[in-house]
C-alpha cells in the first residue's frame, strides 16, 4: 500500500485552519440530520483532470517547463502564454495583475462567450502564504482543463469579513458568475450576504456547514462523511462497544452529532460519551475515569471488602470498549491515546478511531495509535498533485491547496459542458448538486441538496509508521444508493 505523502509543518497549518480559521460557534448550534440523496446517482462522477474538456492546442508543447537562465525562476509555457509562479512577498495587487488570466487559447473563438469566475482568498495579511498556495493550485487547474474564454479573477480577502465583503463586492462588480472561497468562516458569511443579493452563487472552503444552504456550497473537509465511513467499516470488522471522547469546542460537537445520527445505522453500541476540555493542563483524571481504571484494578478484596496493599494482587480487568472514537488531531491525540495506554485501554485491546484530524504522517509513528483507523480522501491522486505542485513551484503545499485546484477545475468543467449545451455556464444549482458527482484531487464529491458536500473516502491505517489505505475510495457513487446522504 502507498505511503500517505504529507509534511508535518504544512498539516500543522492545515490543522489550525480547520479547527480555528475555518469554523465559528455557528457549527454547533444546527443540528445534523442526515437526508436521502433527493436524485440517485446514474453515471460515474464527471473527472475535473486534465482532458476532461477541451483545452488549447499543442498541449504537450504547453505542459513543458521551463526556467529562465537569468533568474533561475521556474515558468509554465501555454502555448506561447507564459505565466510566472509567484513569489513569496508579492503584493497583493501584483498578484492580481499577474493572473488576470487571458484564454488559454492564444486567440480566443470568435463569438465564444467569455465566462469570469472569482476566487477570494487571504492574499495578504495574517494567512498570505495559504492563499497564495490555494492561488497556486488554481493555476495549475486552470493549465490542465481551462479553456478558451474563461477567466480567474482572484480577489484579496485579507483573512478578514471585511476584505471579504469588499472582495466579493468587487468579483461581483466585475461580472462574477460564480464565485469559489472564501476560506475561513466569518469570511464565507460575510461574502455570502453579498452574492446572495446578487444571485450568485458562491463554493465556500469553509469547515462550518452551518453557512450551507440558499446559493451557498460548503466544500471544506467535514466531518460527517468522515464518521459514516469508519463506524460502517469498523462496525464490518466486527467492533461492537464503542466509547466517545470528545473535546468540547464546536467541531467535537459536529462530530458528536454526526455519530449519534449514524450509530443506529451499524450494529454497535456506544458504551460511554465523554466531553474533555482540550486545554486542560491535566487530562489525566478525565481519562482515567473513561477508562474505568479504578473499577477495573481490582484494587479492593471482593470477601473482606480490605483494600489490597500489594499491587501484585490487583487484577485488571478487561476494557469497557474494543474501540475509541477520538476526534482530534495533532499533540492532543497523541497525549489522550498515551493516557489511554497508561490506563490499561493499549491499541491492541482497544482500536483507536478518528477523523480526518489524523490525515497527518508526523502521527503514523505514534506508538499509542498504532493500528488506528480513519477516514480521509485517498492520497493517491493528491500525491500526484504534491509533486507536481513541487516540482513547478520548488515548495510544498498546505493541505487545503487541493481545494482551491478542484473548485477551479469544477468551474471550468461546468462551463465548458454549460457553453456547448445551452451557451451559457452551467452554474446553476441544478448542475452543482449533479448527483452524479465528480472527480477531483481528492477523489469523488457531490454536492448535497442542502448545499453540503458529500465525499467518497479510503479508511486509512496507522501501520508500521506509515498511513496505509486499508480500504480504498469509491469511484462512483451508483454504489453508494444505500448511503444516509
Amino acid at each position: 500500500m502507498p505511503r500517505f505523502h504529507s509534511i508535518s509543518a504544512f498539516l500543522l497549518i492545515a490543522a489550525l485552519v480547520v479547527m480555528t480559521g475555518c469554523q465559528t460557534s455557528g457549527s454547533g448550534s444546527r443540528s445534523w440530520n442526515y437526508k436521502p440523496a433527493q436524485r440517485q446517482a446514474q453515471q460515474a462522477p464527471s473527472s475535473l483532470s486534465e482532458g476532461s474538456v477541451e483545452a488549447y492546442p499543442n498541449k504537450s508543447a504547453a505542459r513543458s517547463i521551463m526556467t529562465d537562465p537569468e533568474t533561475g525562476e521556474t515558468r509554465l509555457a501555454r502555448a506561447g502564454i507564459e505565466q510566472i509562479p509567484l513569489e513569496e512577498g508579492m503584493p497583493a495587487e501584483e498578484i492580481m495583475e499577474q493572473t488576470a488570466y487571458p484564454a488559454l487559447q492564444p486567440t480566443p473563438q470568435s463569438g465564444l462567450p467569455k465566462v469570469k469566475v472569482a476566487l477570494l482568498l487571504p492574499l495578504s495579511g495574517e494567512h498570505t502564504h495559504l492563499g497564495k498556495a490555494m492561488l497556486k493550485s488554481a493555476q495549475m487547474a486552470l493549465f490542465d482543463v481551462g479553456h478558451s474564454g474563461f477567466e480567474l479573477l482572484p480577489r484579496d480577502t485579507k483573512g478578514t469579513a471585511t476584505g471579504a465583503k469588499q472582495a466579493a463586492r468587487q468579483a461581483i462588480q466585475d461580472g462574477a458568475q460564480l464565485v469559489l472561497g472564501p476560506v475561513f468562516a466569518e469570511s464565507v458569511r460575510a461574502a455570502k450576504s453579498v452574492t446572495q443579493r446578487a444571485n450568485v452563487n458562491m463554493i465556500g472552503f469553509s469547515t462550518d456547514w452551518s453557512l450551507s444552504g440558499g446559493n451557498t456550497f460548503v466544500m471544506g473537509f467535514l466531518p460527517f462523511d468522515q464518521m459514516e465511513r469508519i463506524l460502517h467499516y469498523a462496525s464490518l470488522q466486527g467492533l461492537s462497544r464503542v466509547g466517545v471522547l470528545v473535546p468540547n469546542t464546536d467541531y467535537g460537537q459536529a462530530v458528536l452529532s454526526a455519530y449519534r445520527s449514524m450509530i443506529s445505522t451499524t450494529t454497535m453500541d456506544t458504551v460511554d460519551i465523554k466531553y474533555f476540555e482540550p486545554h486542560s493542563a491535566n487530562l489525566s483524571p478525565t481519562i482515567r475515569e473513561f477508562a474505568q481504571y479504578d473499577l477495573r484494578i481490582g484494587s479492593t478484596d471482593p470477601v473482606s471488602g480490605q483494600k489490597k496493599k500489594d499491587e501484585a494482587e490487583k487484577e485488571v480487568l478487561p476494557p469497557p470498549f474494543d474501540a475509541v472514537l477520538l476526534p482530534v488531531g495533532g499533540d492532543l491525540v497523541r497525549a489522550t491515546a498515551n493516557l489511554l495506554s497508561h490506563y490499561d485501554m493499549s491499541p491492541r485491546d482497544v482500536k483507536r478511531l478518528g477523523t480526518g484530524l489524523w490525515d497527518d504522517a508526523g502521527l503514523a509513528s505514534e506508538p499509542s495509535l498504532a493500528g488506528g483507523w480513519f477516514a480521509a480522501p485517498s492520497p493517491k491522486g493528491r500525491t500526484t498533485f504534491e509533486n507536481r505542485y513541487n516540482q513547478l513551484y520548488k515548495s510544498e503545499p498546505p493541505r487545503l491547496a487541493s481545494l482551491a485546484y478542484d473548485a477551479t477545475a469544477l468551474a471550468a468543467v461546468l462551463a465548458q459542458s454549460g457553453l456547448k449545451q445551452e451557451g451559457r455556464p452551467a452554474f446553476d444549482r441544478t448542475a452543482i448538486s449533479n448527483p452524479n458527482g465528480f472527480a477531483g484531487i481528492d477523489g469523488i464529491f457531490r454536492f448535497r441538496s442542502d448545499g453540503i458536500v458529500e465525499r467518497g473516502l479510503a479508511v486509512l491505517e496507522f501501520r508500521n509508521g506509515q498511513i496505509e489505505i486499508i480500504d480504498d475510495a469509491p469511484k462512483t457513487f451508483q454504489r453508494q444508493q444505500t448511503s444516509r446522504y
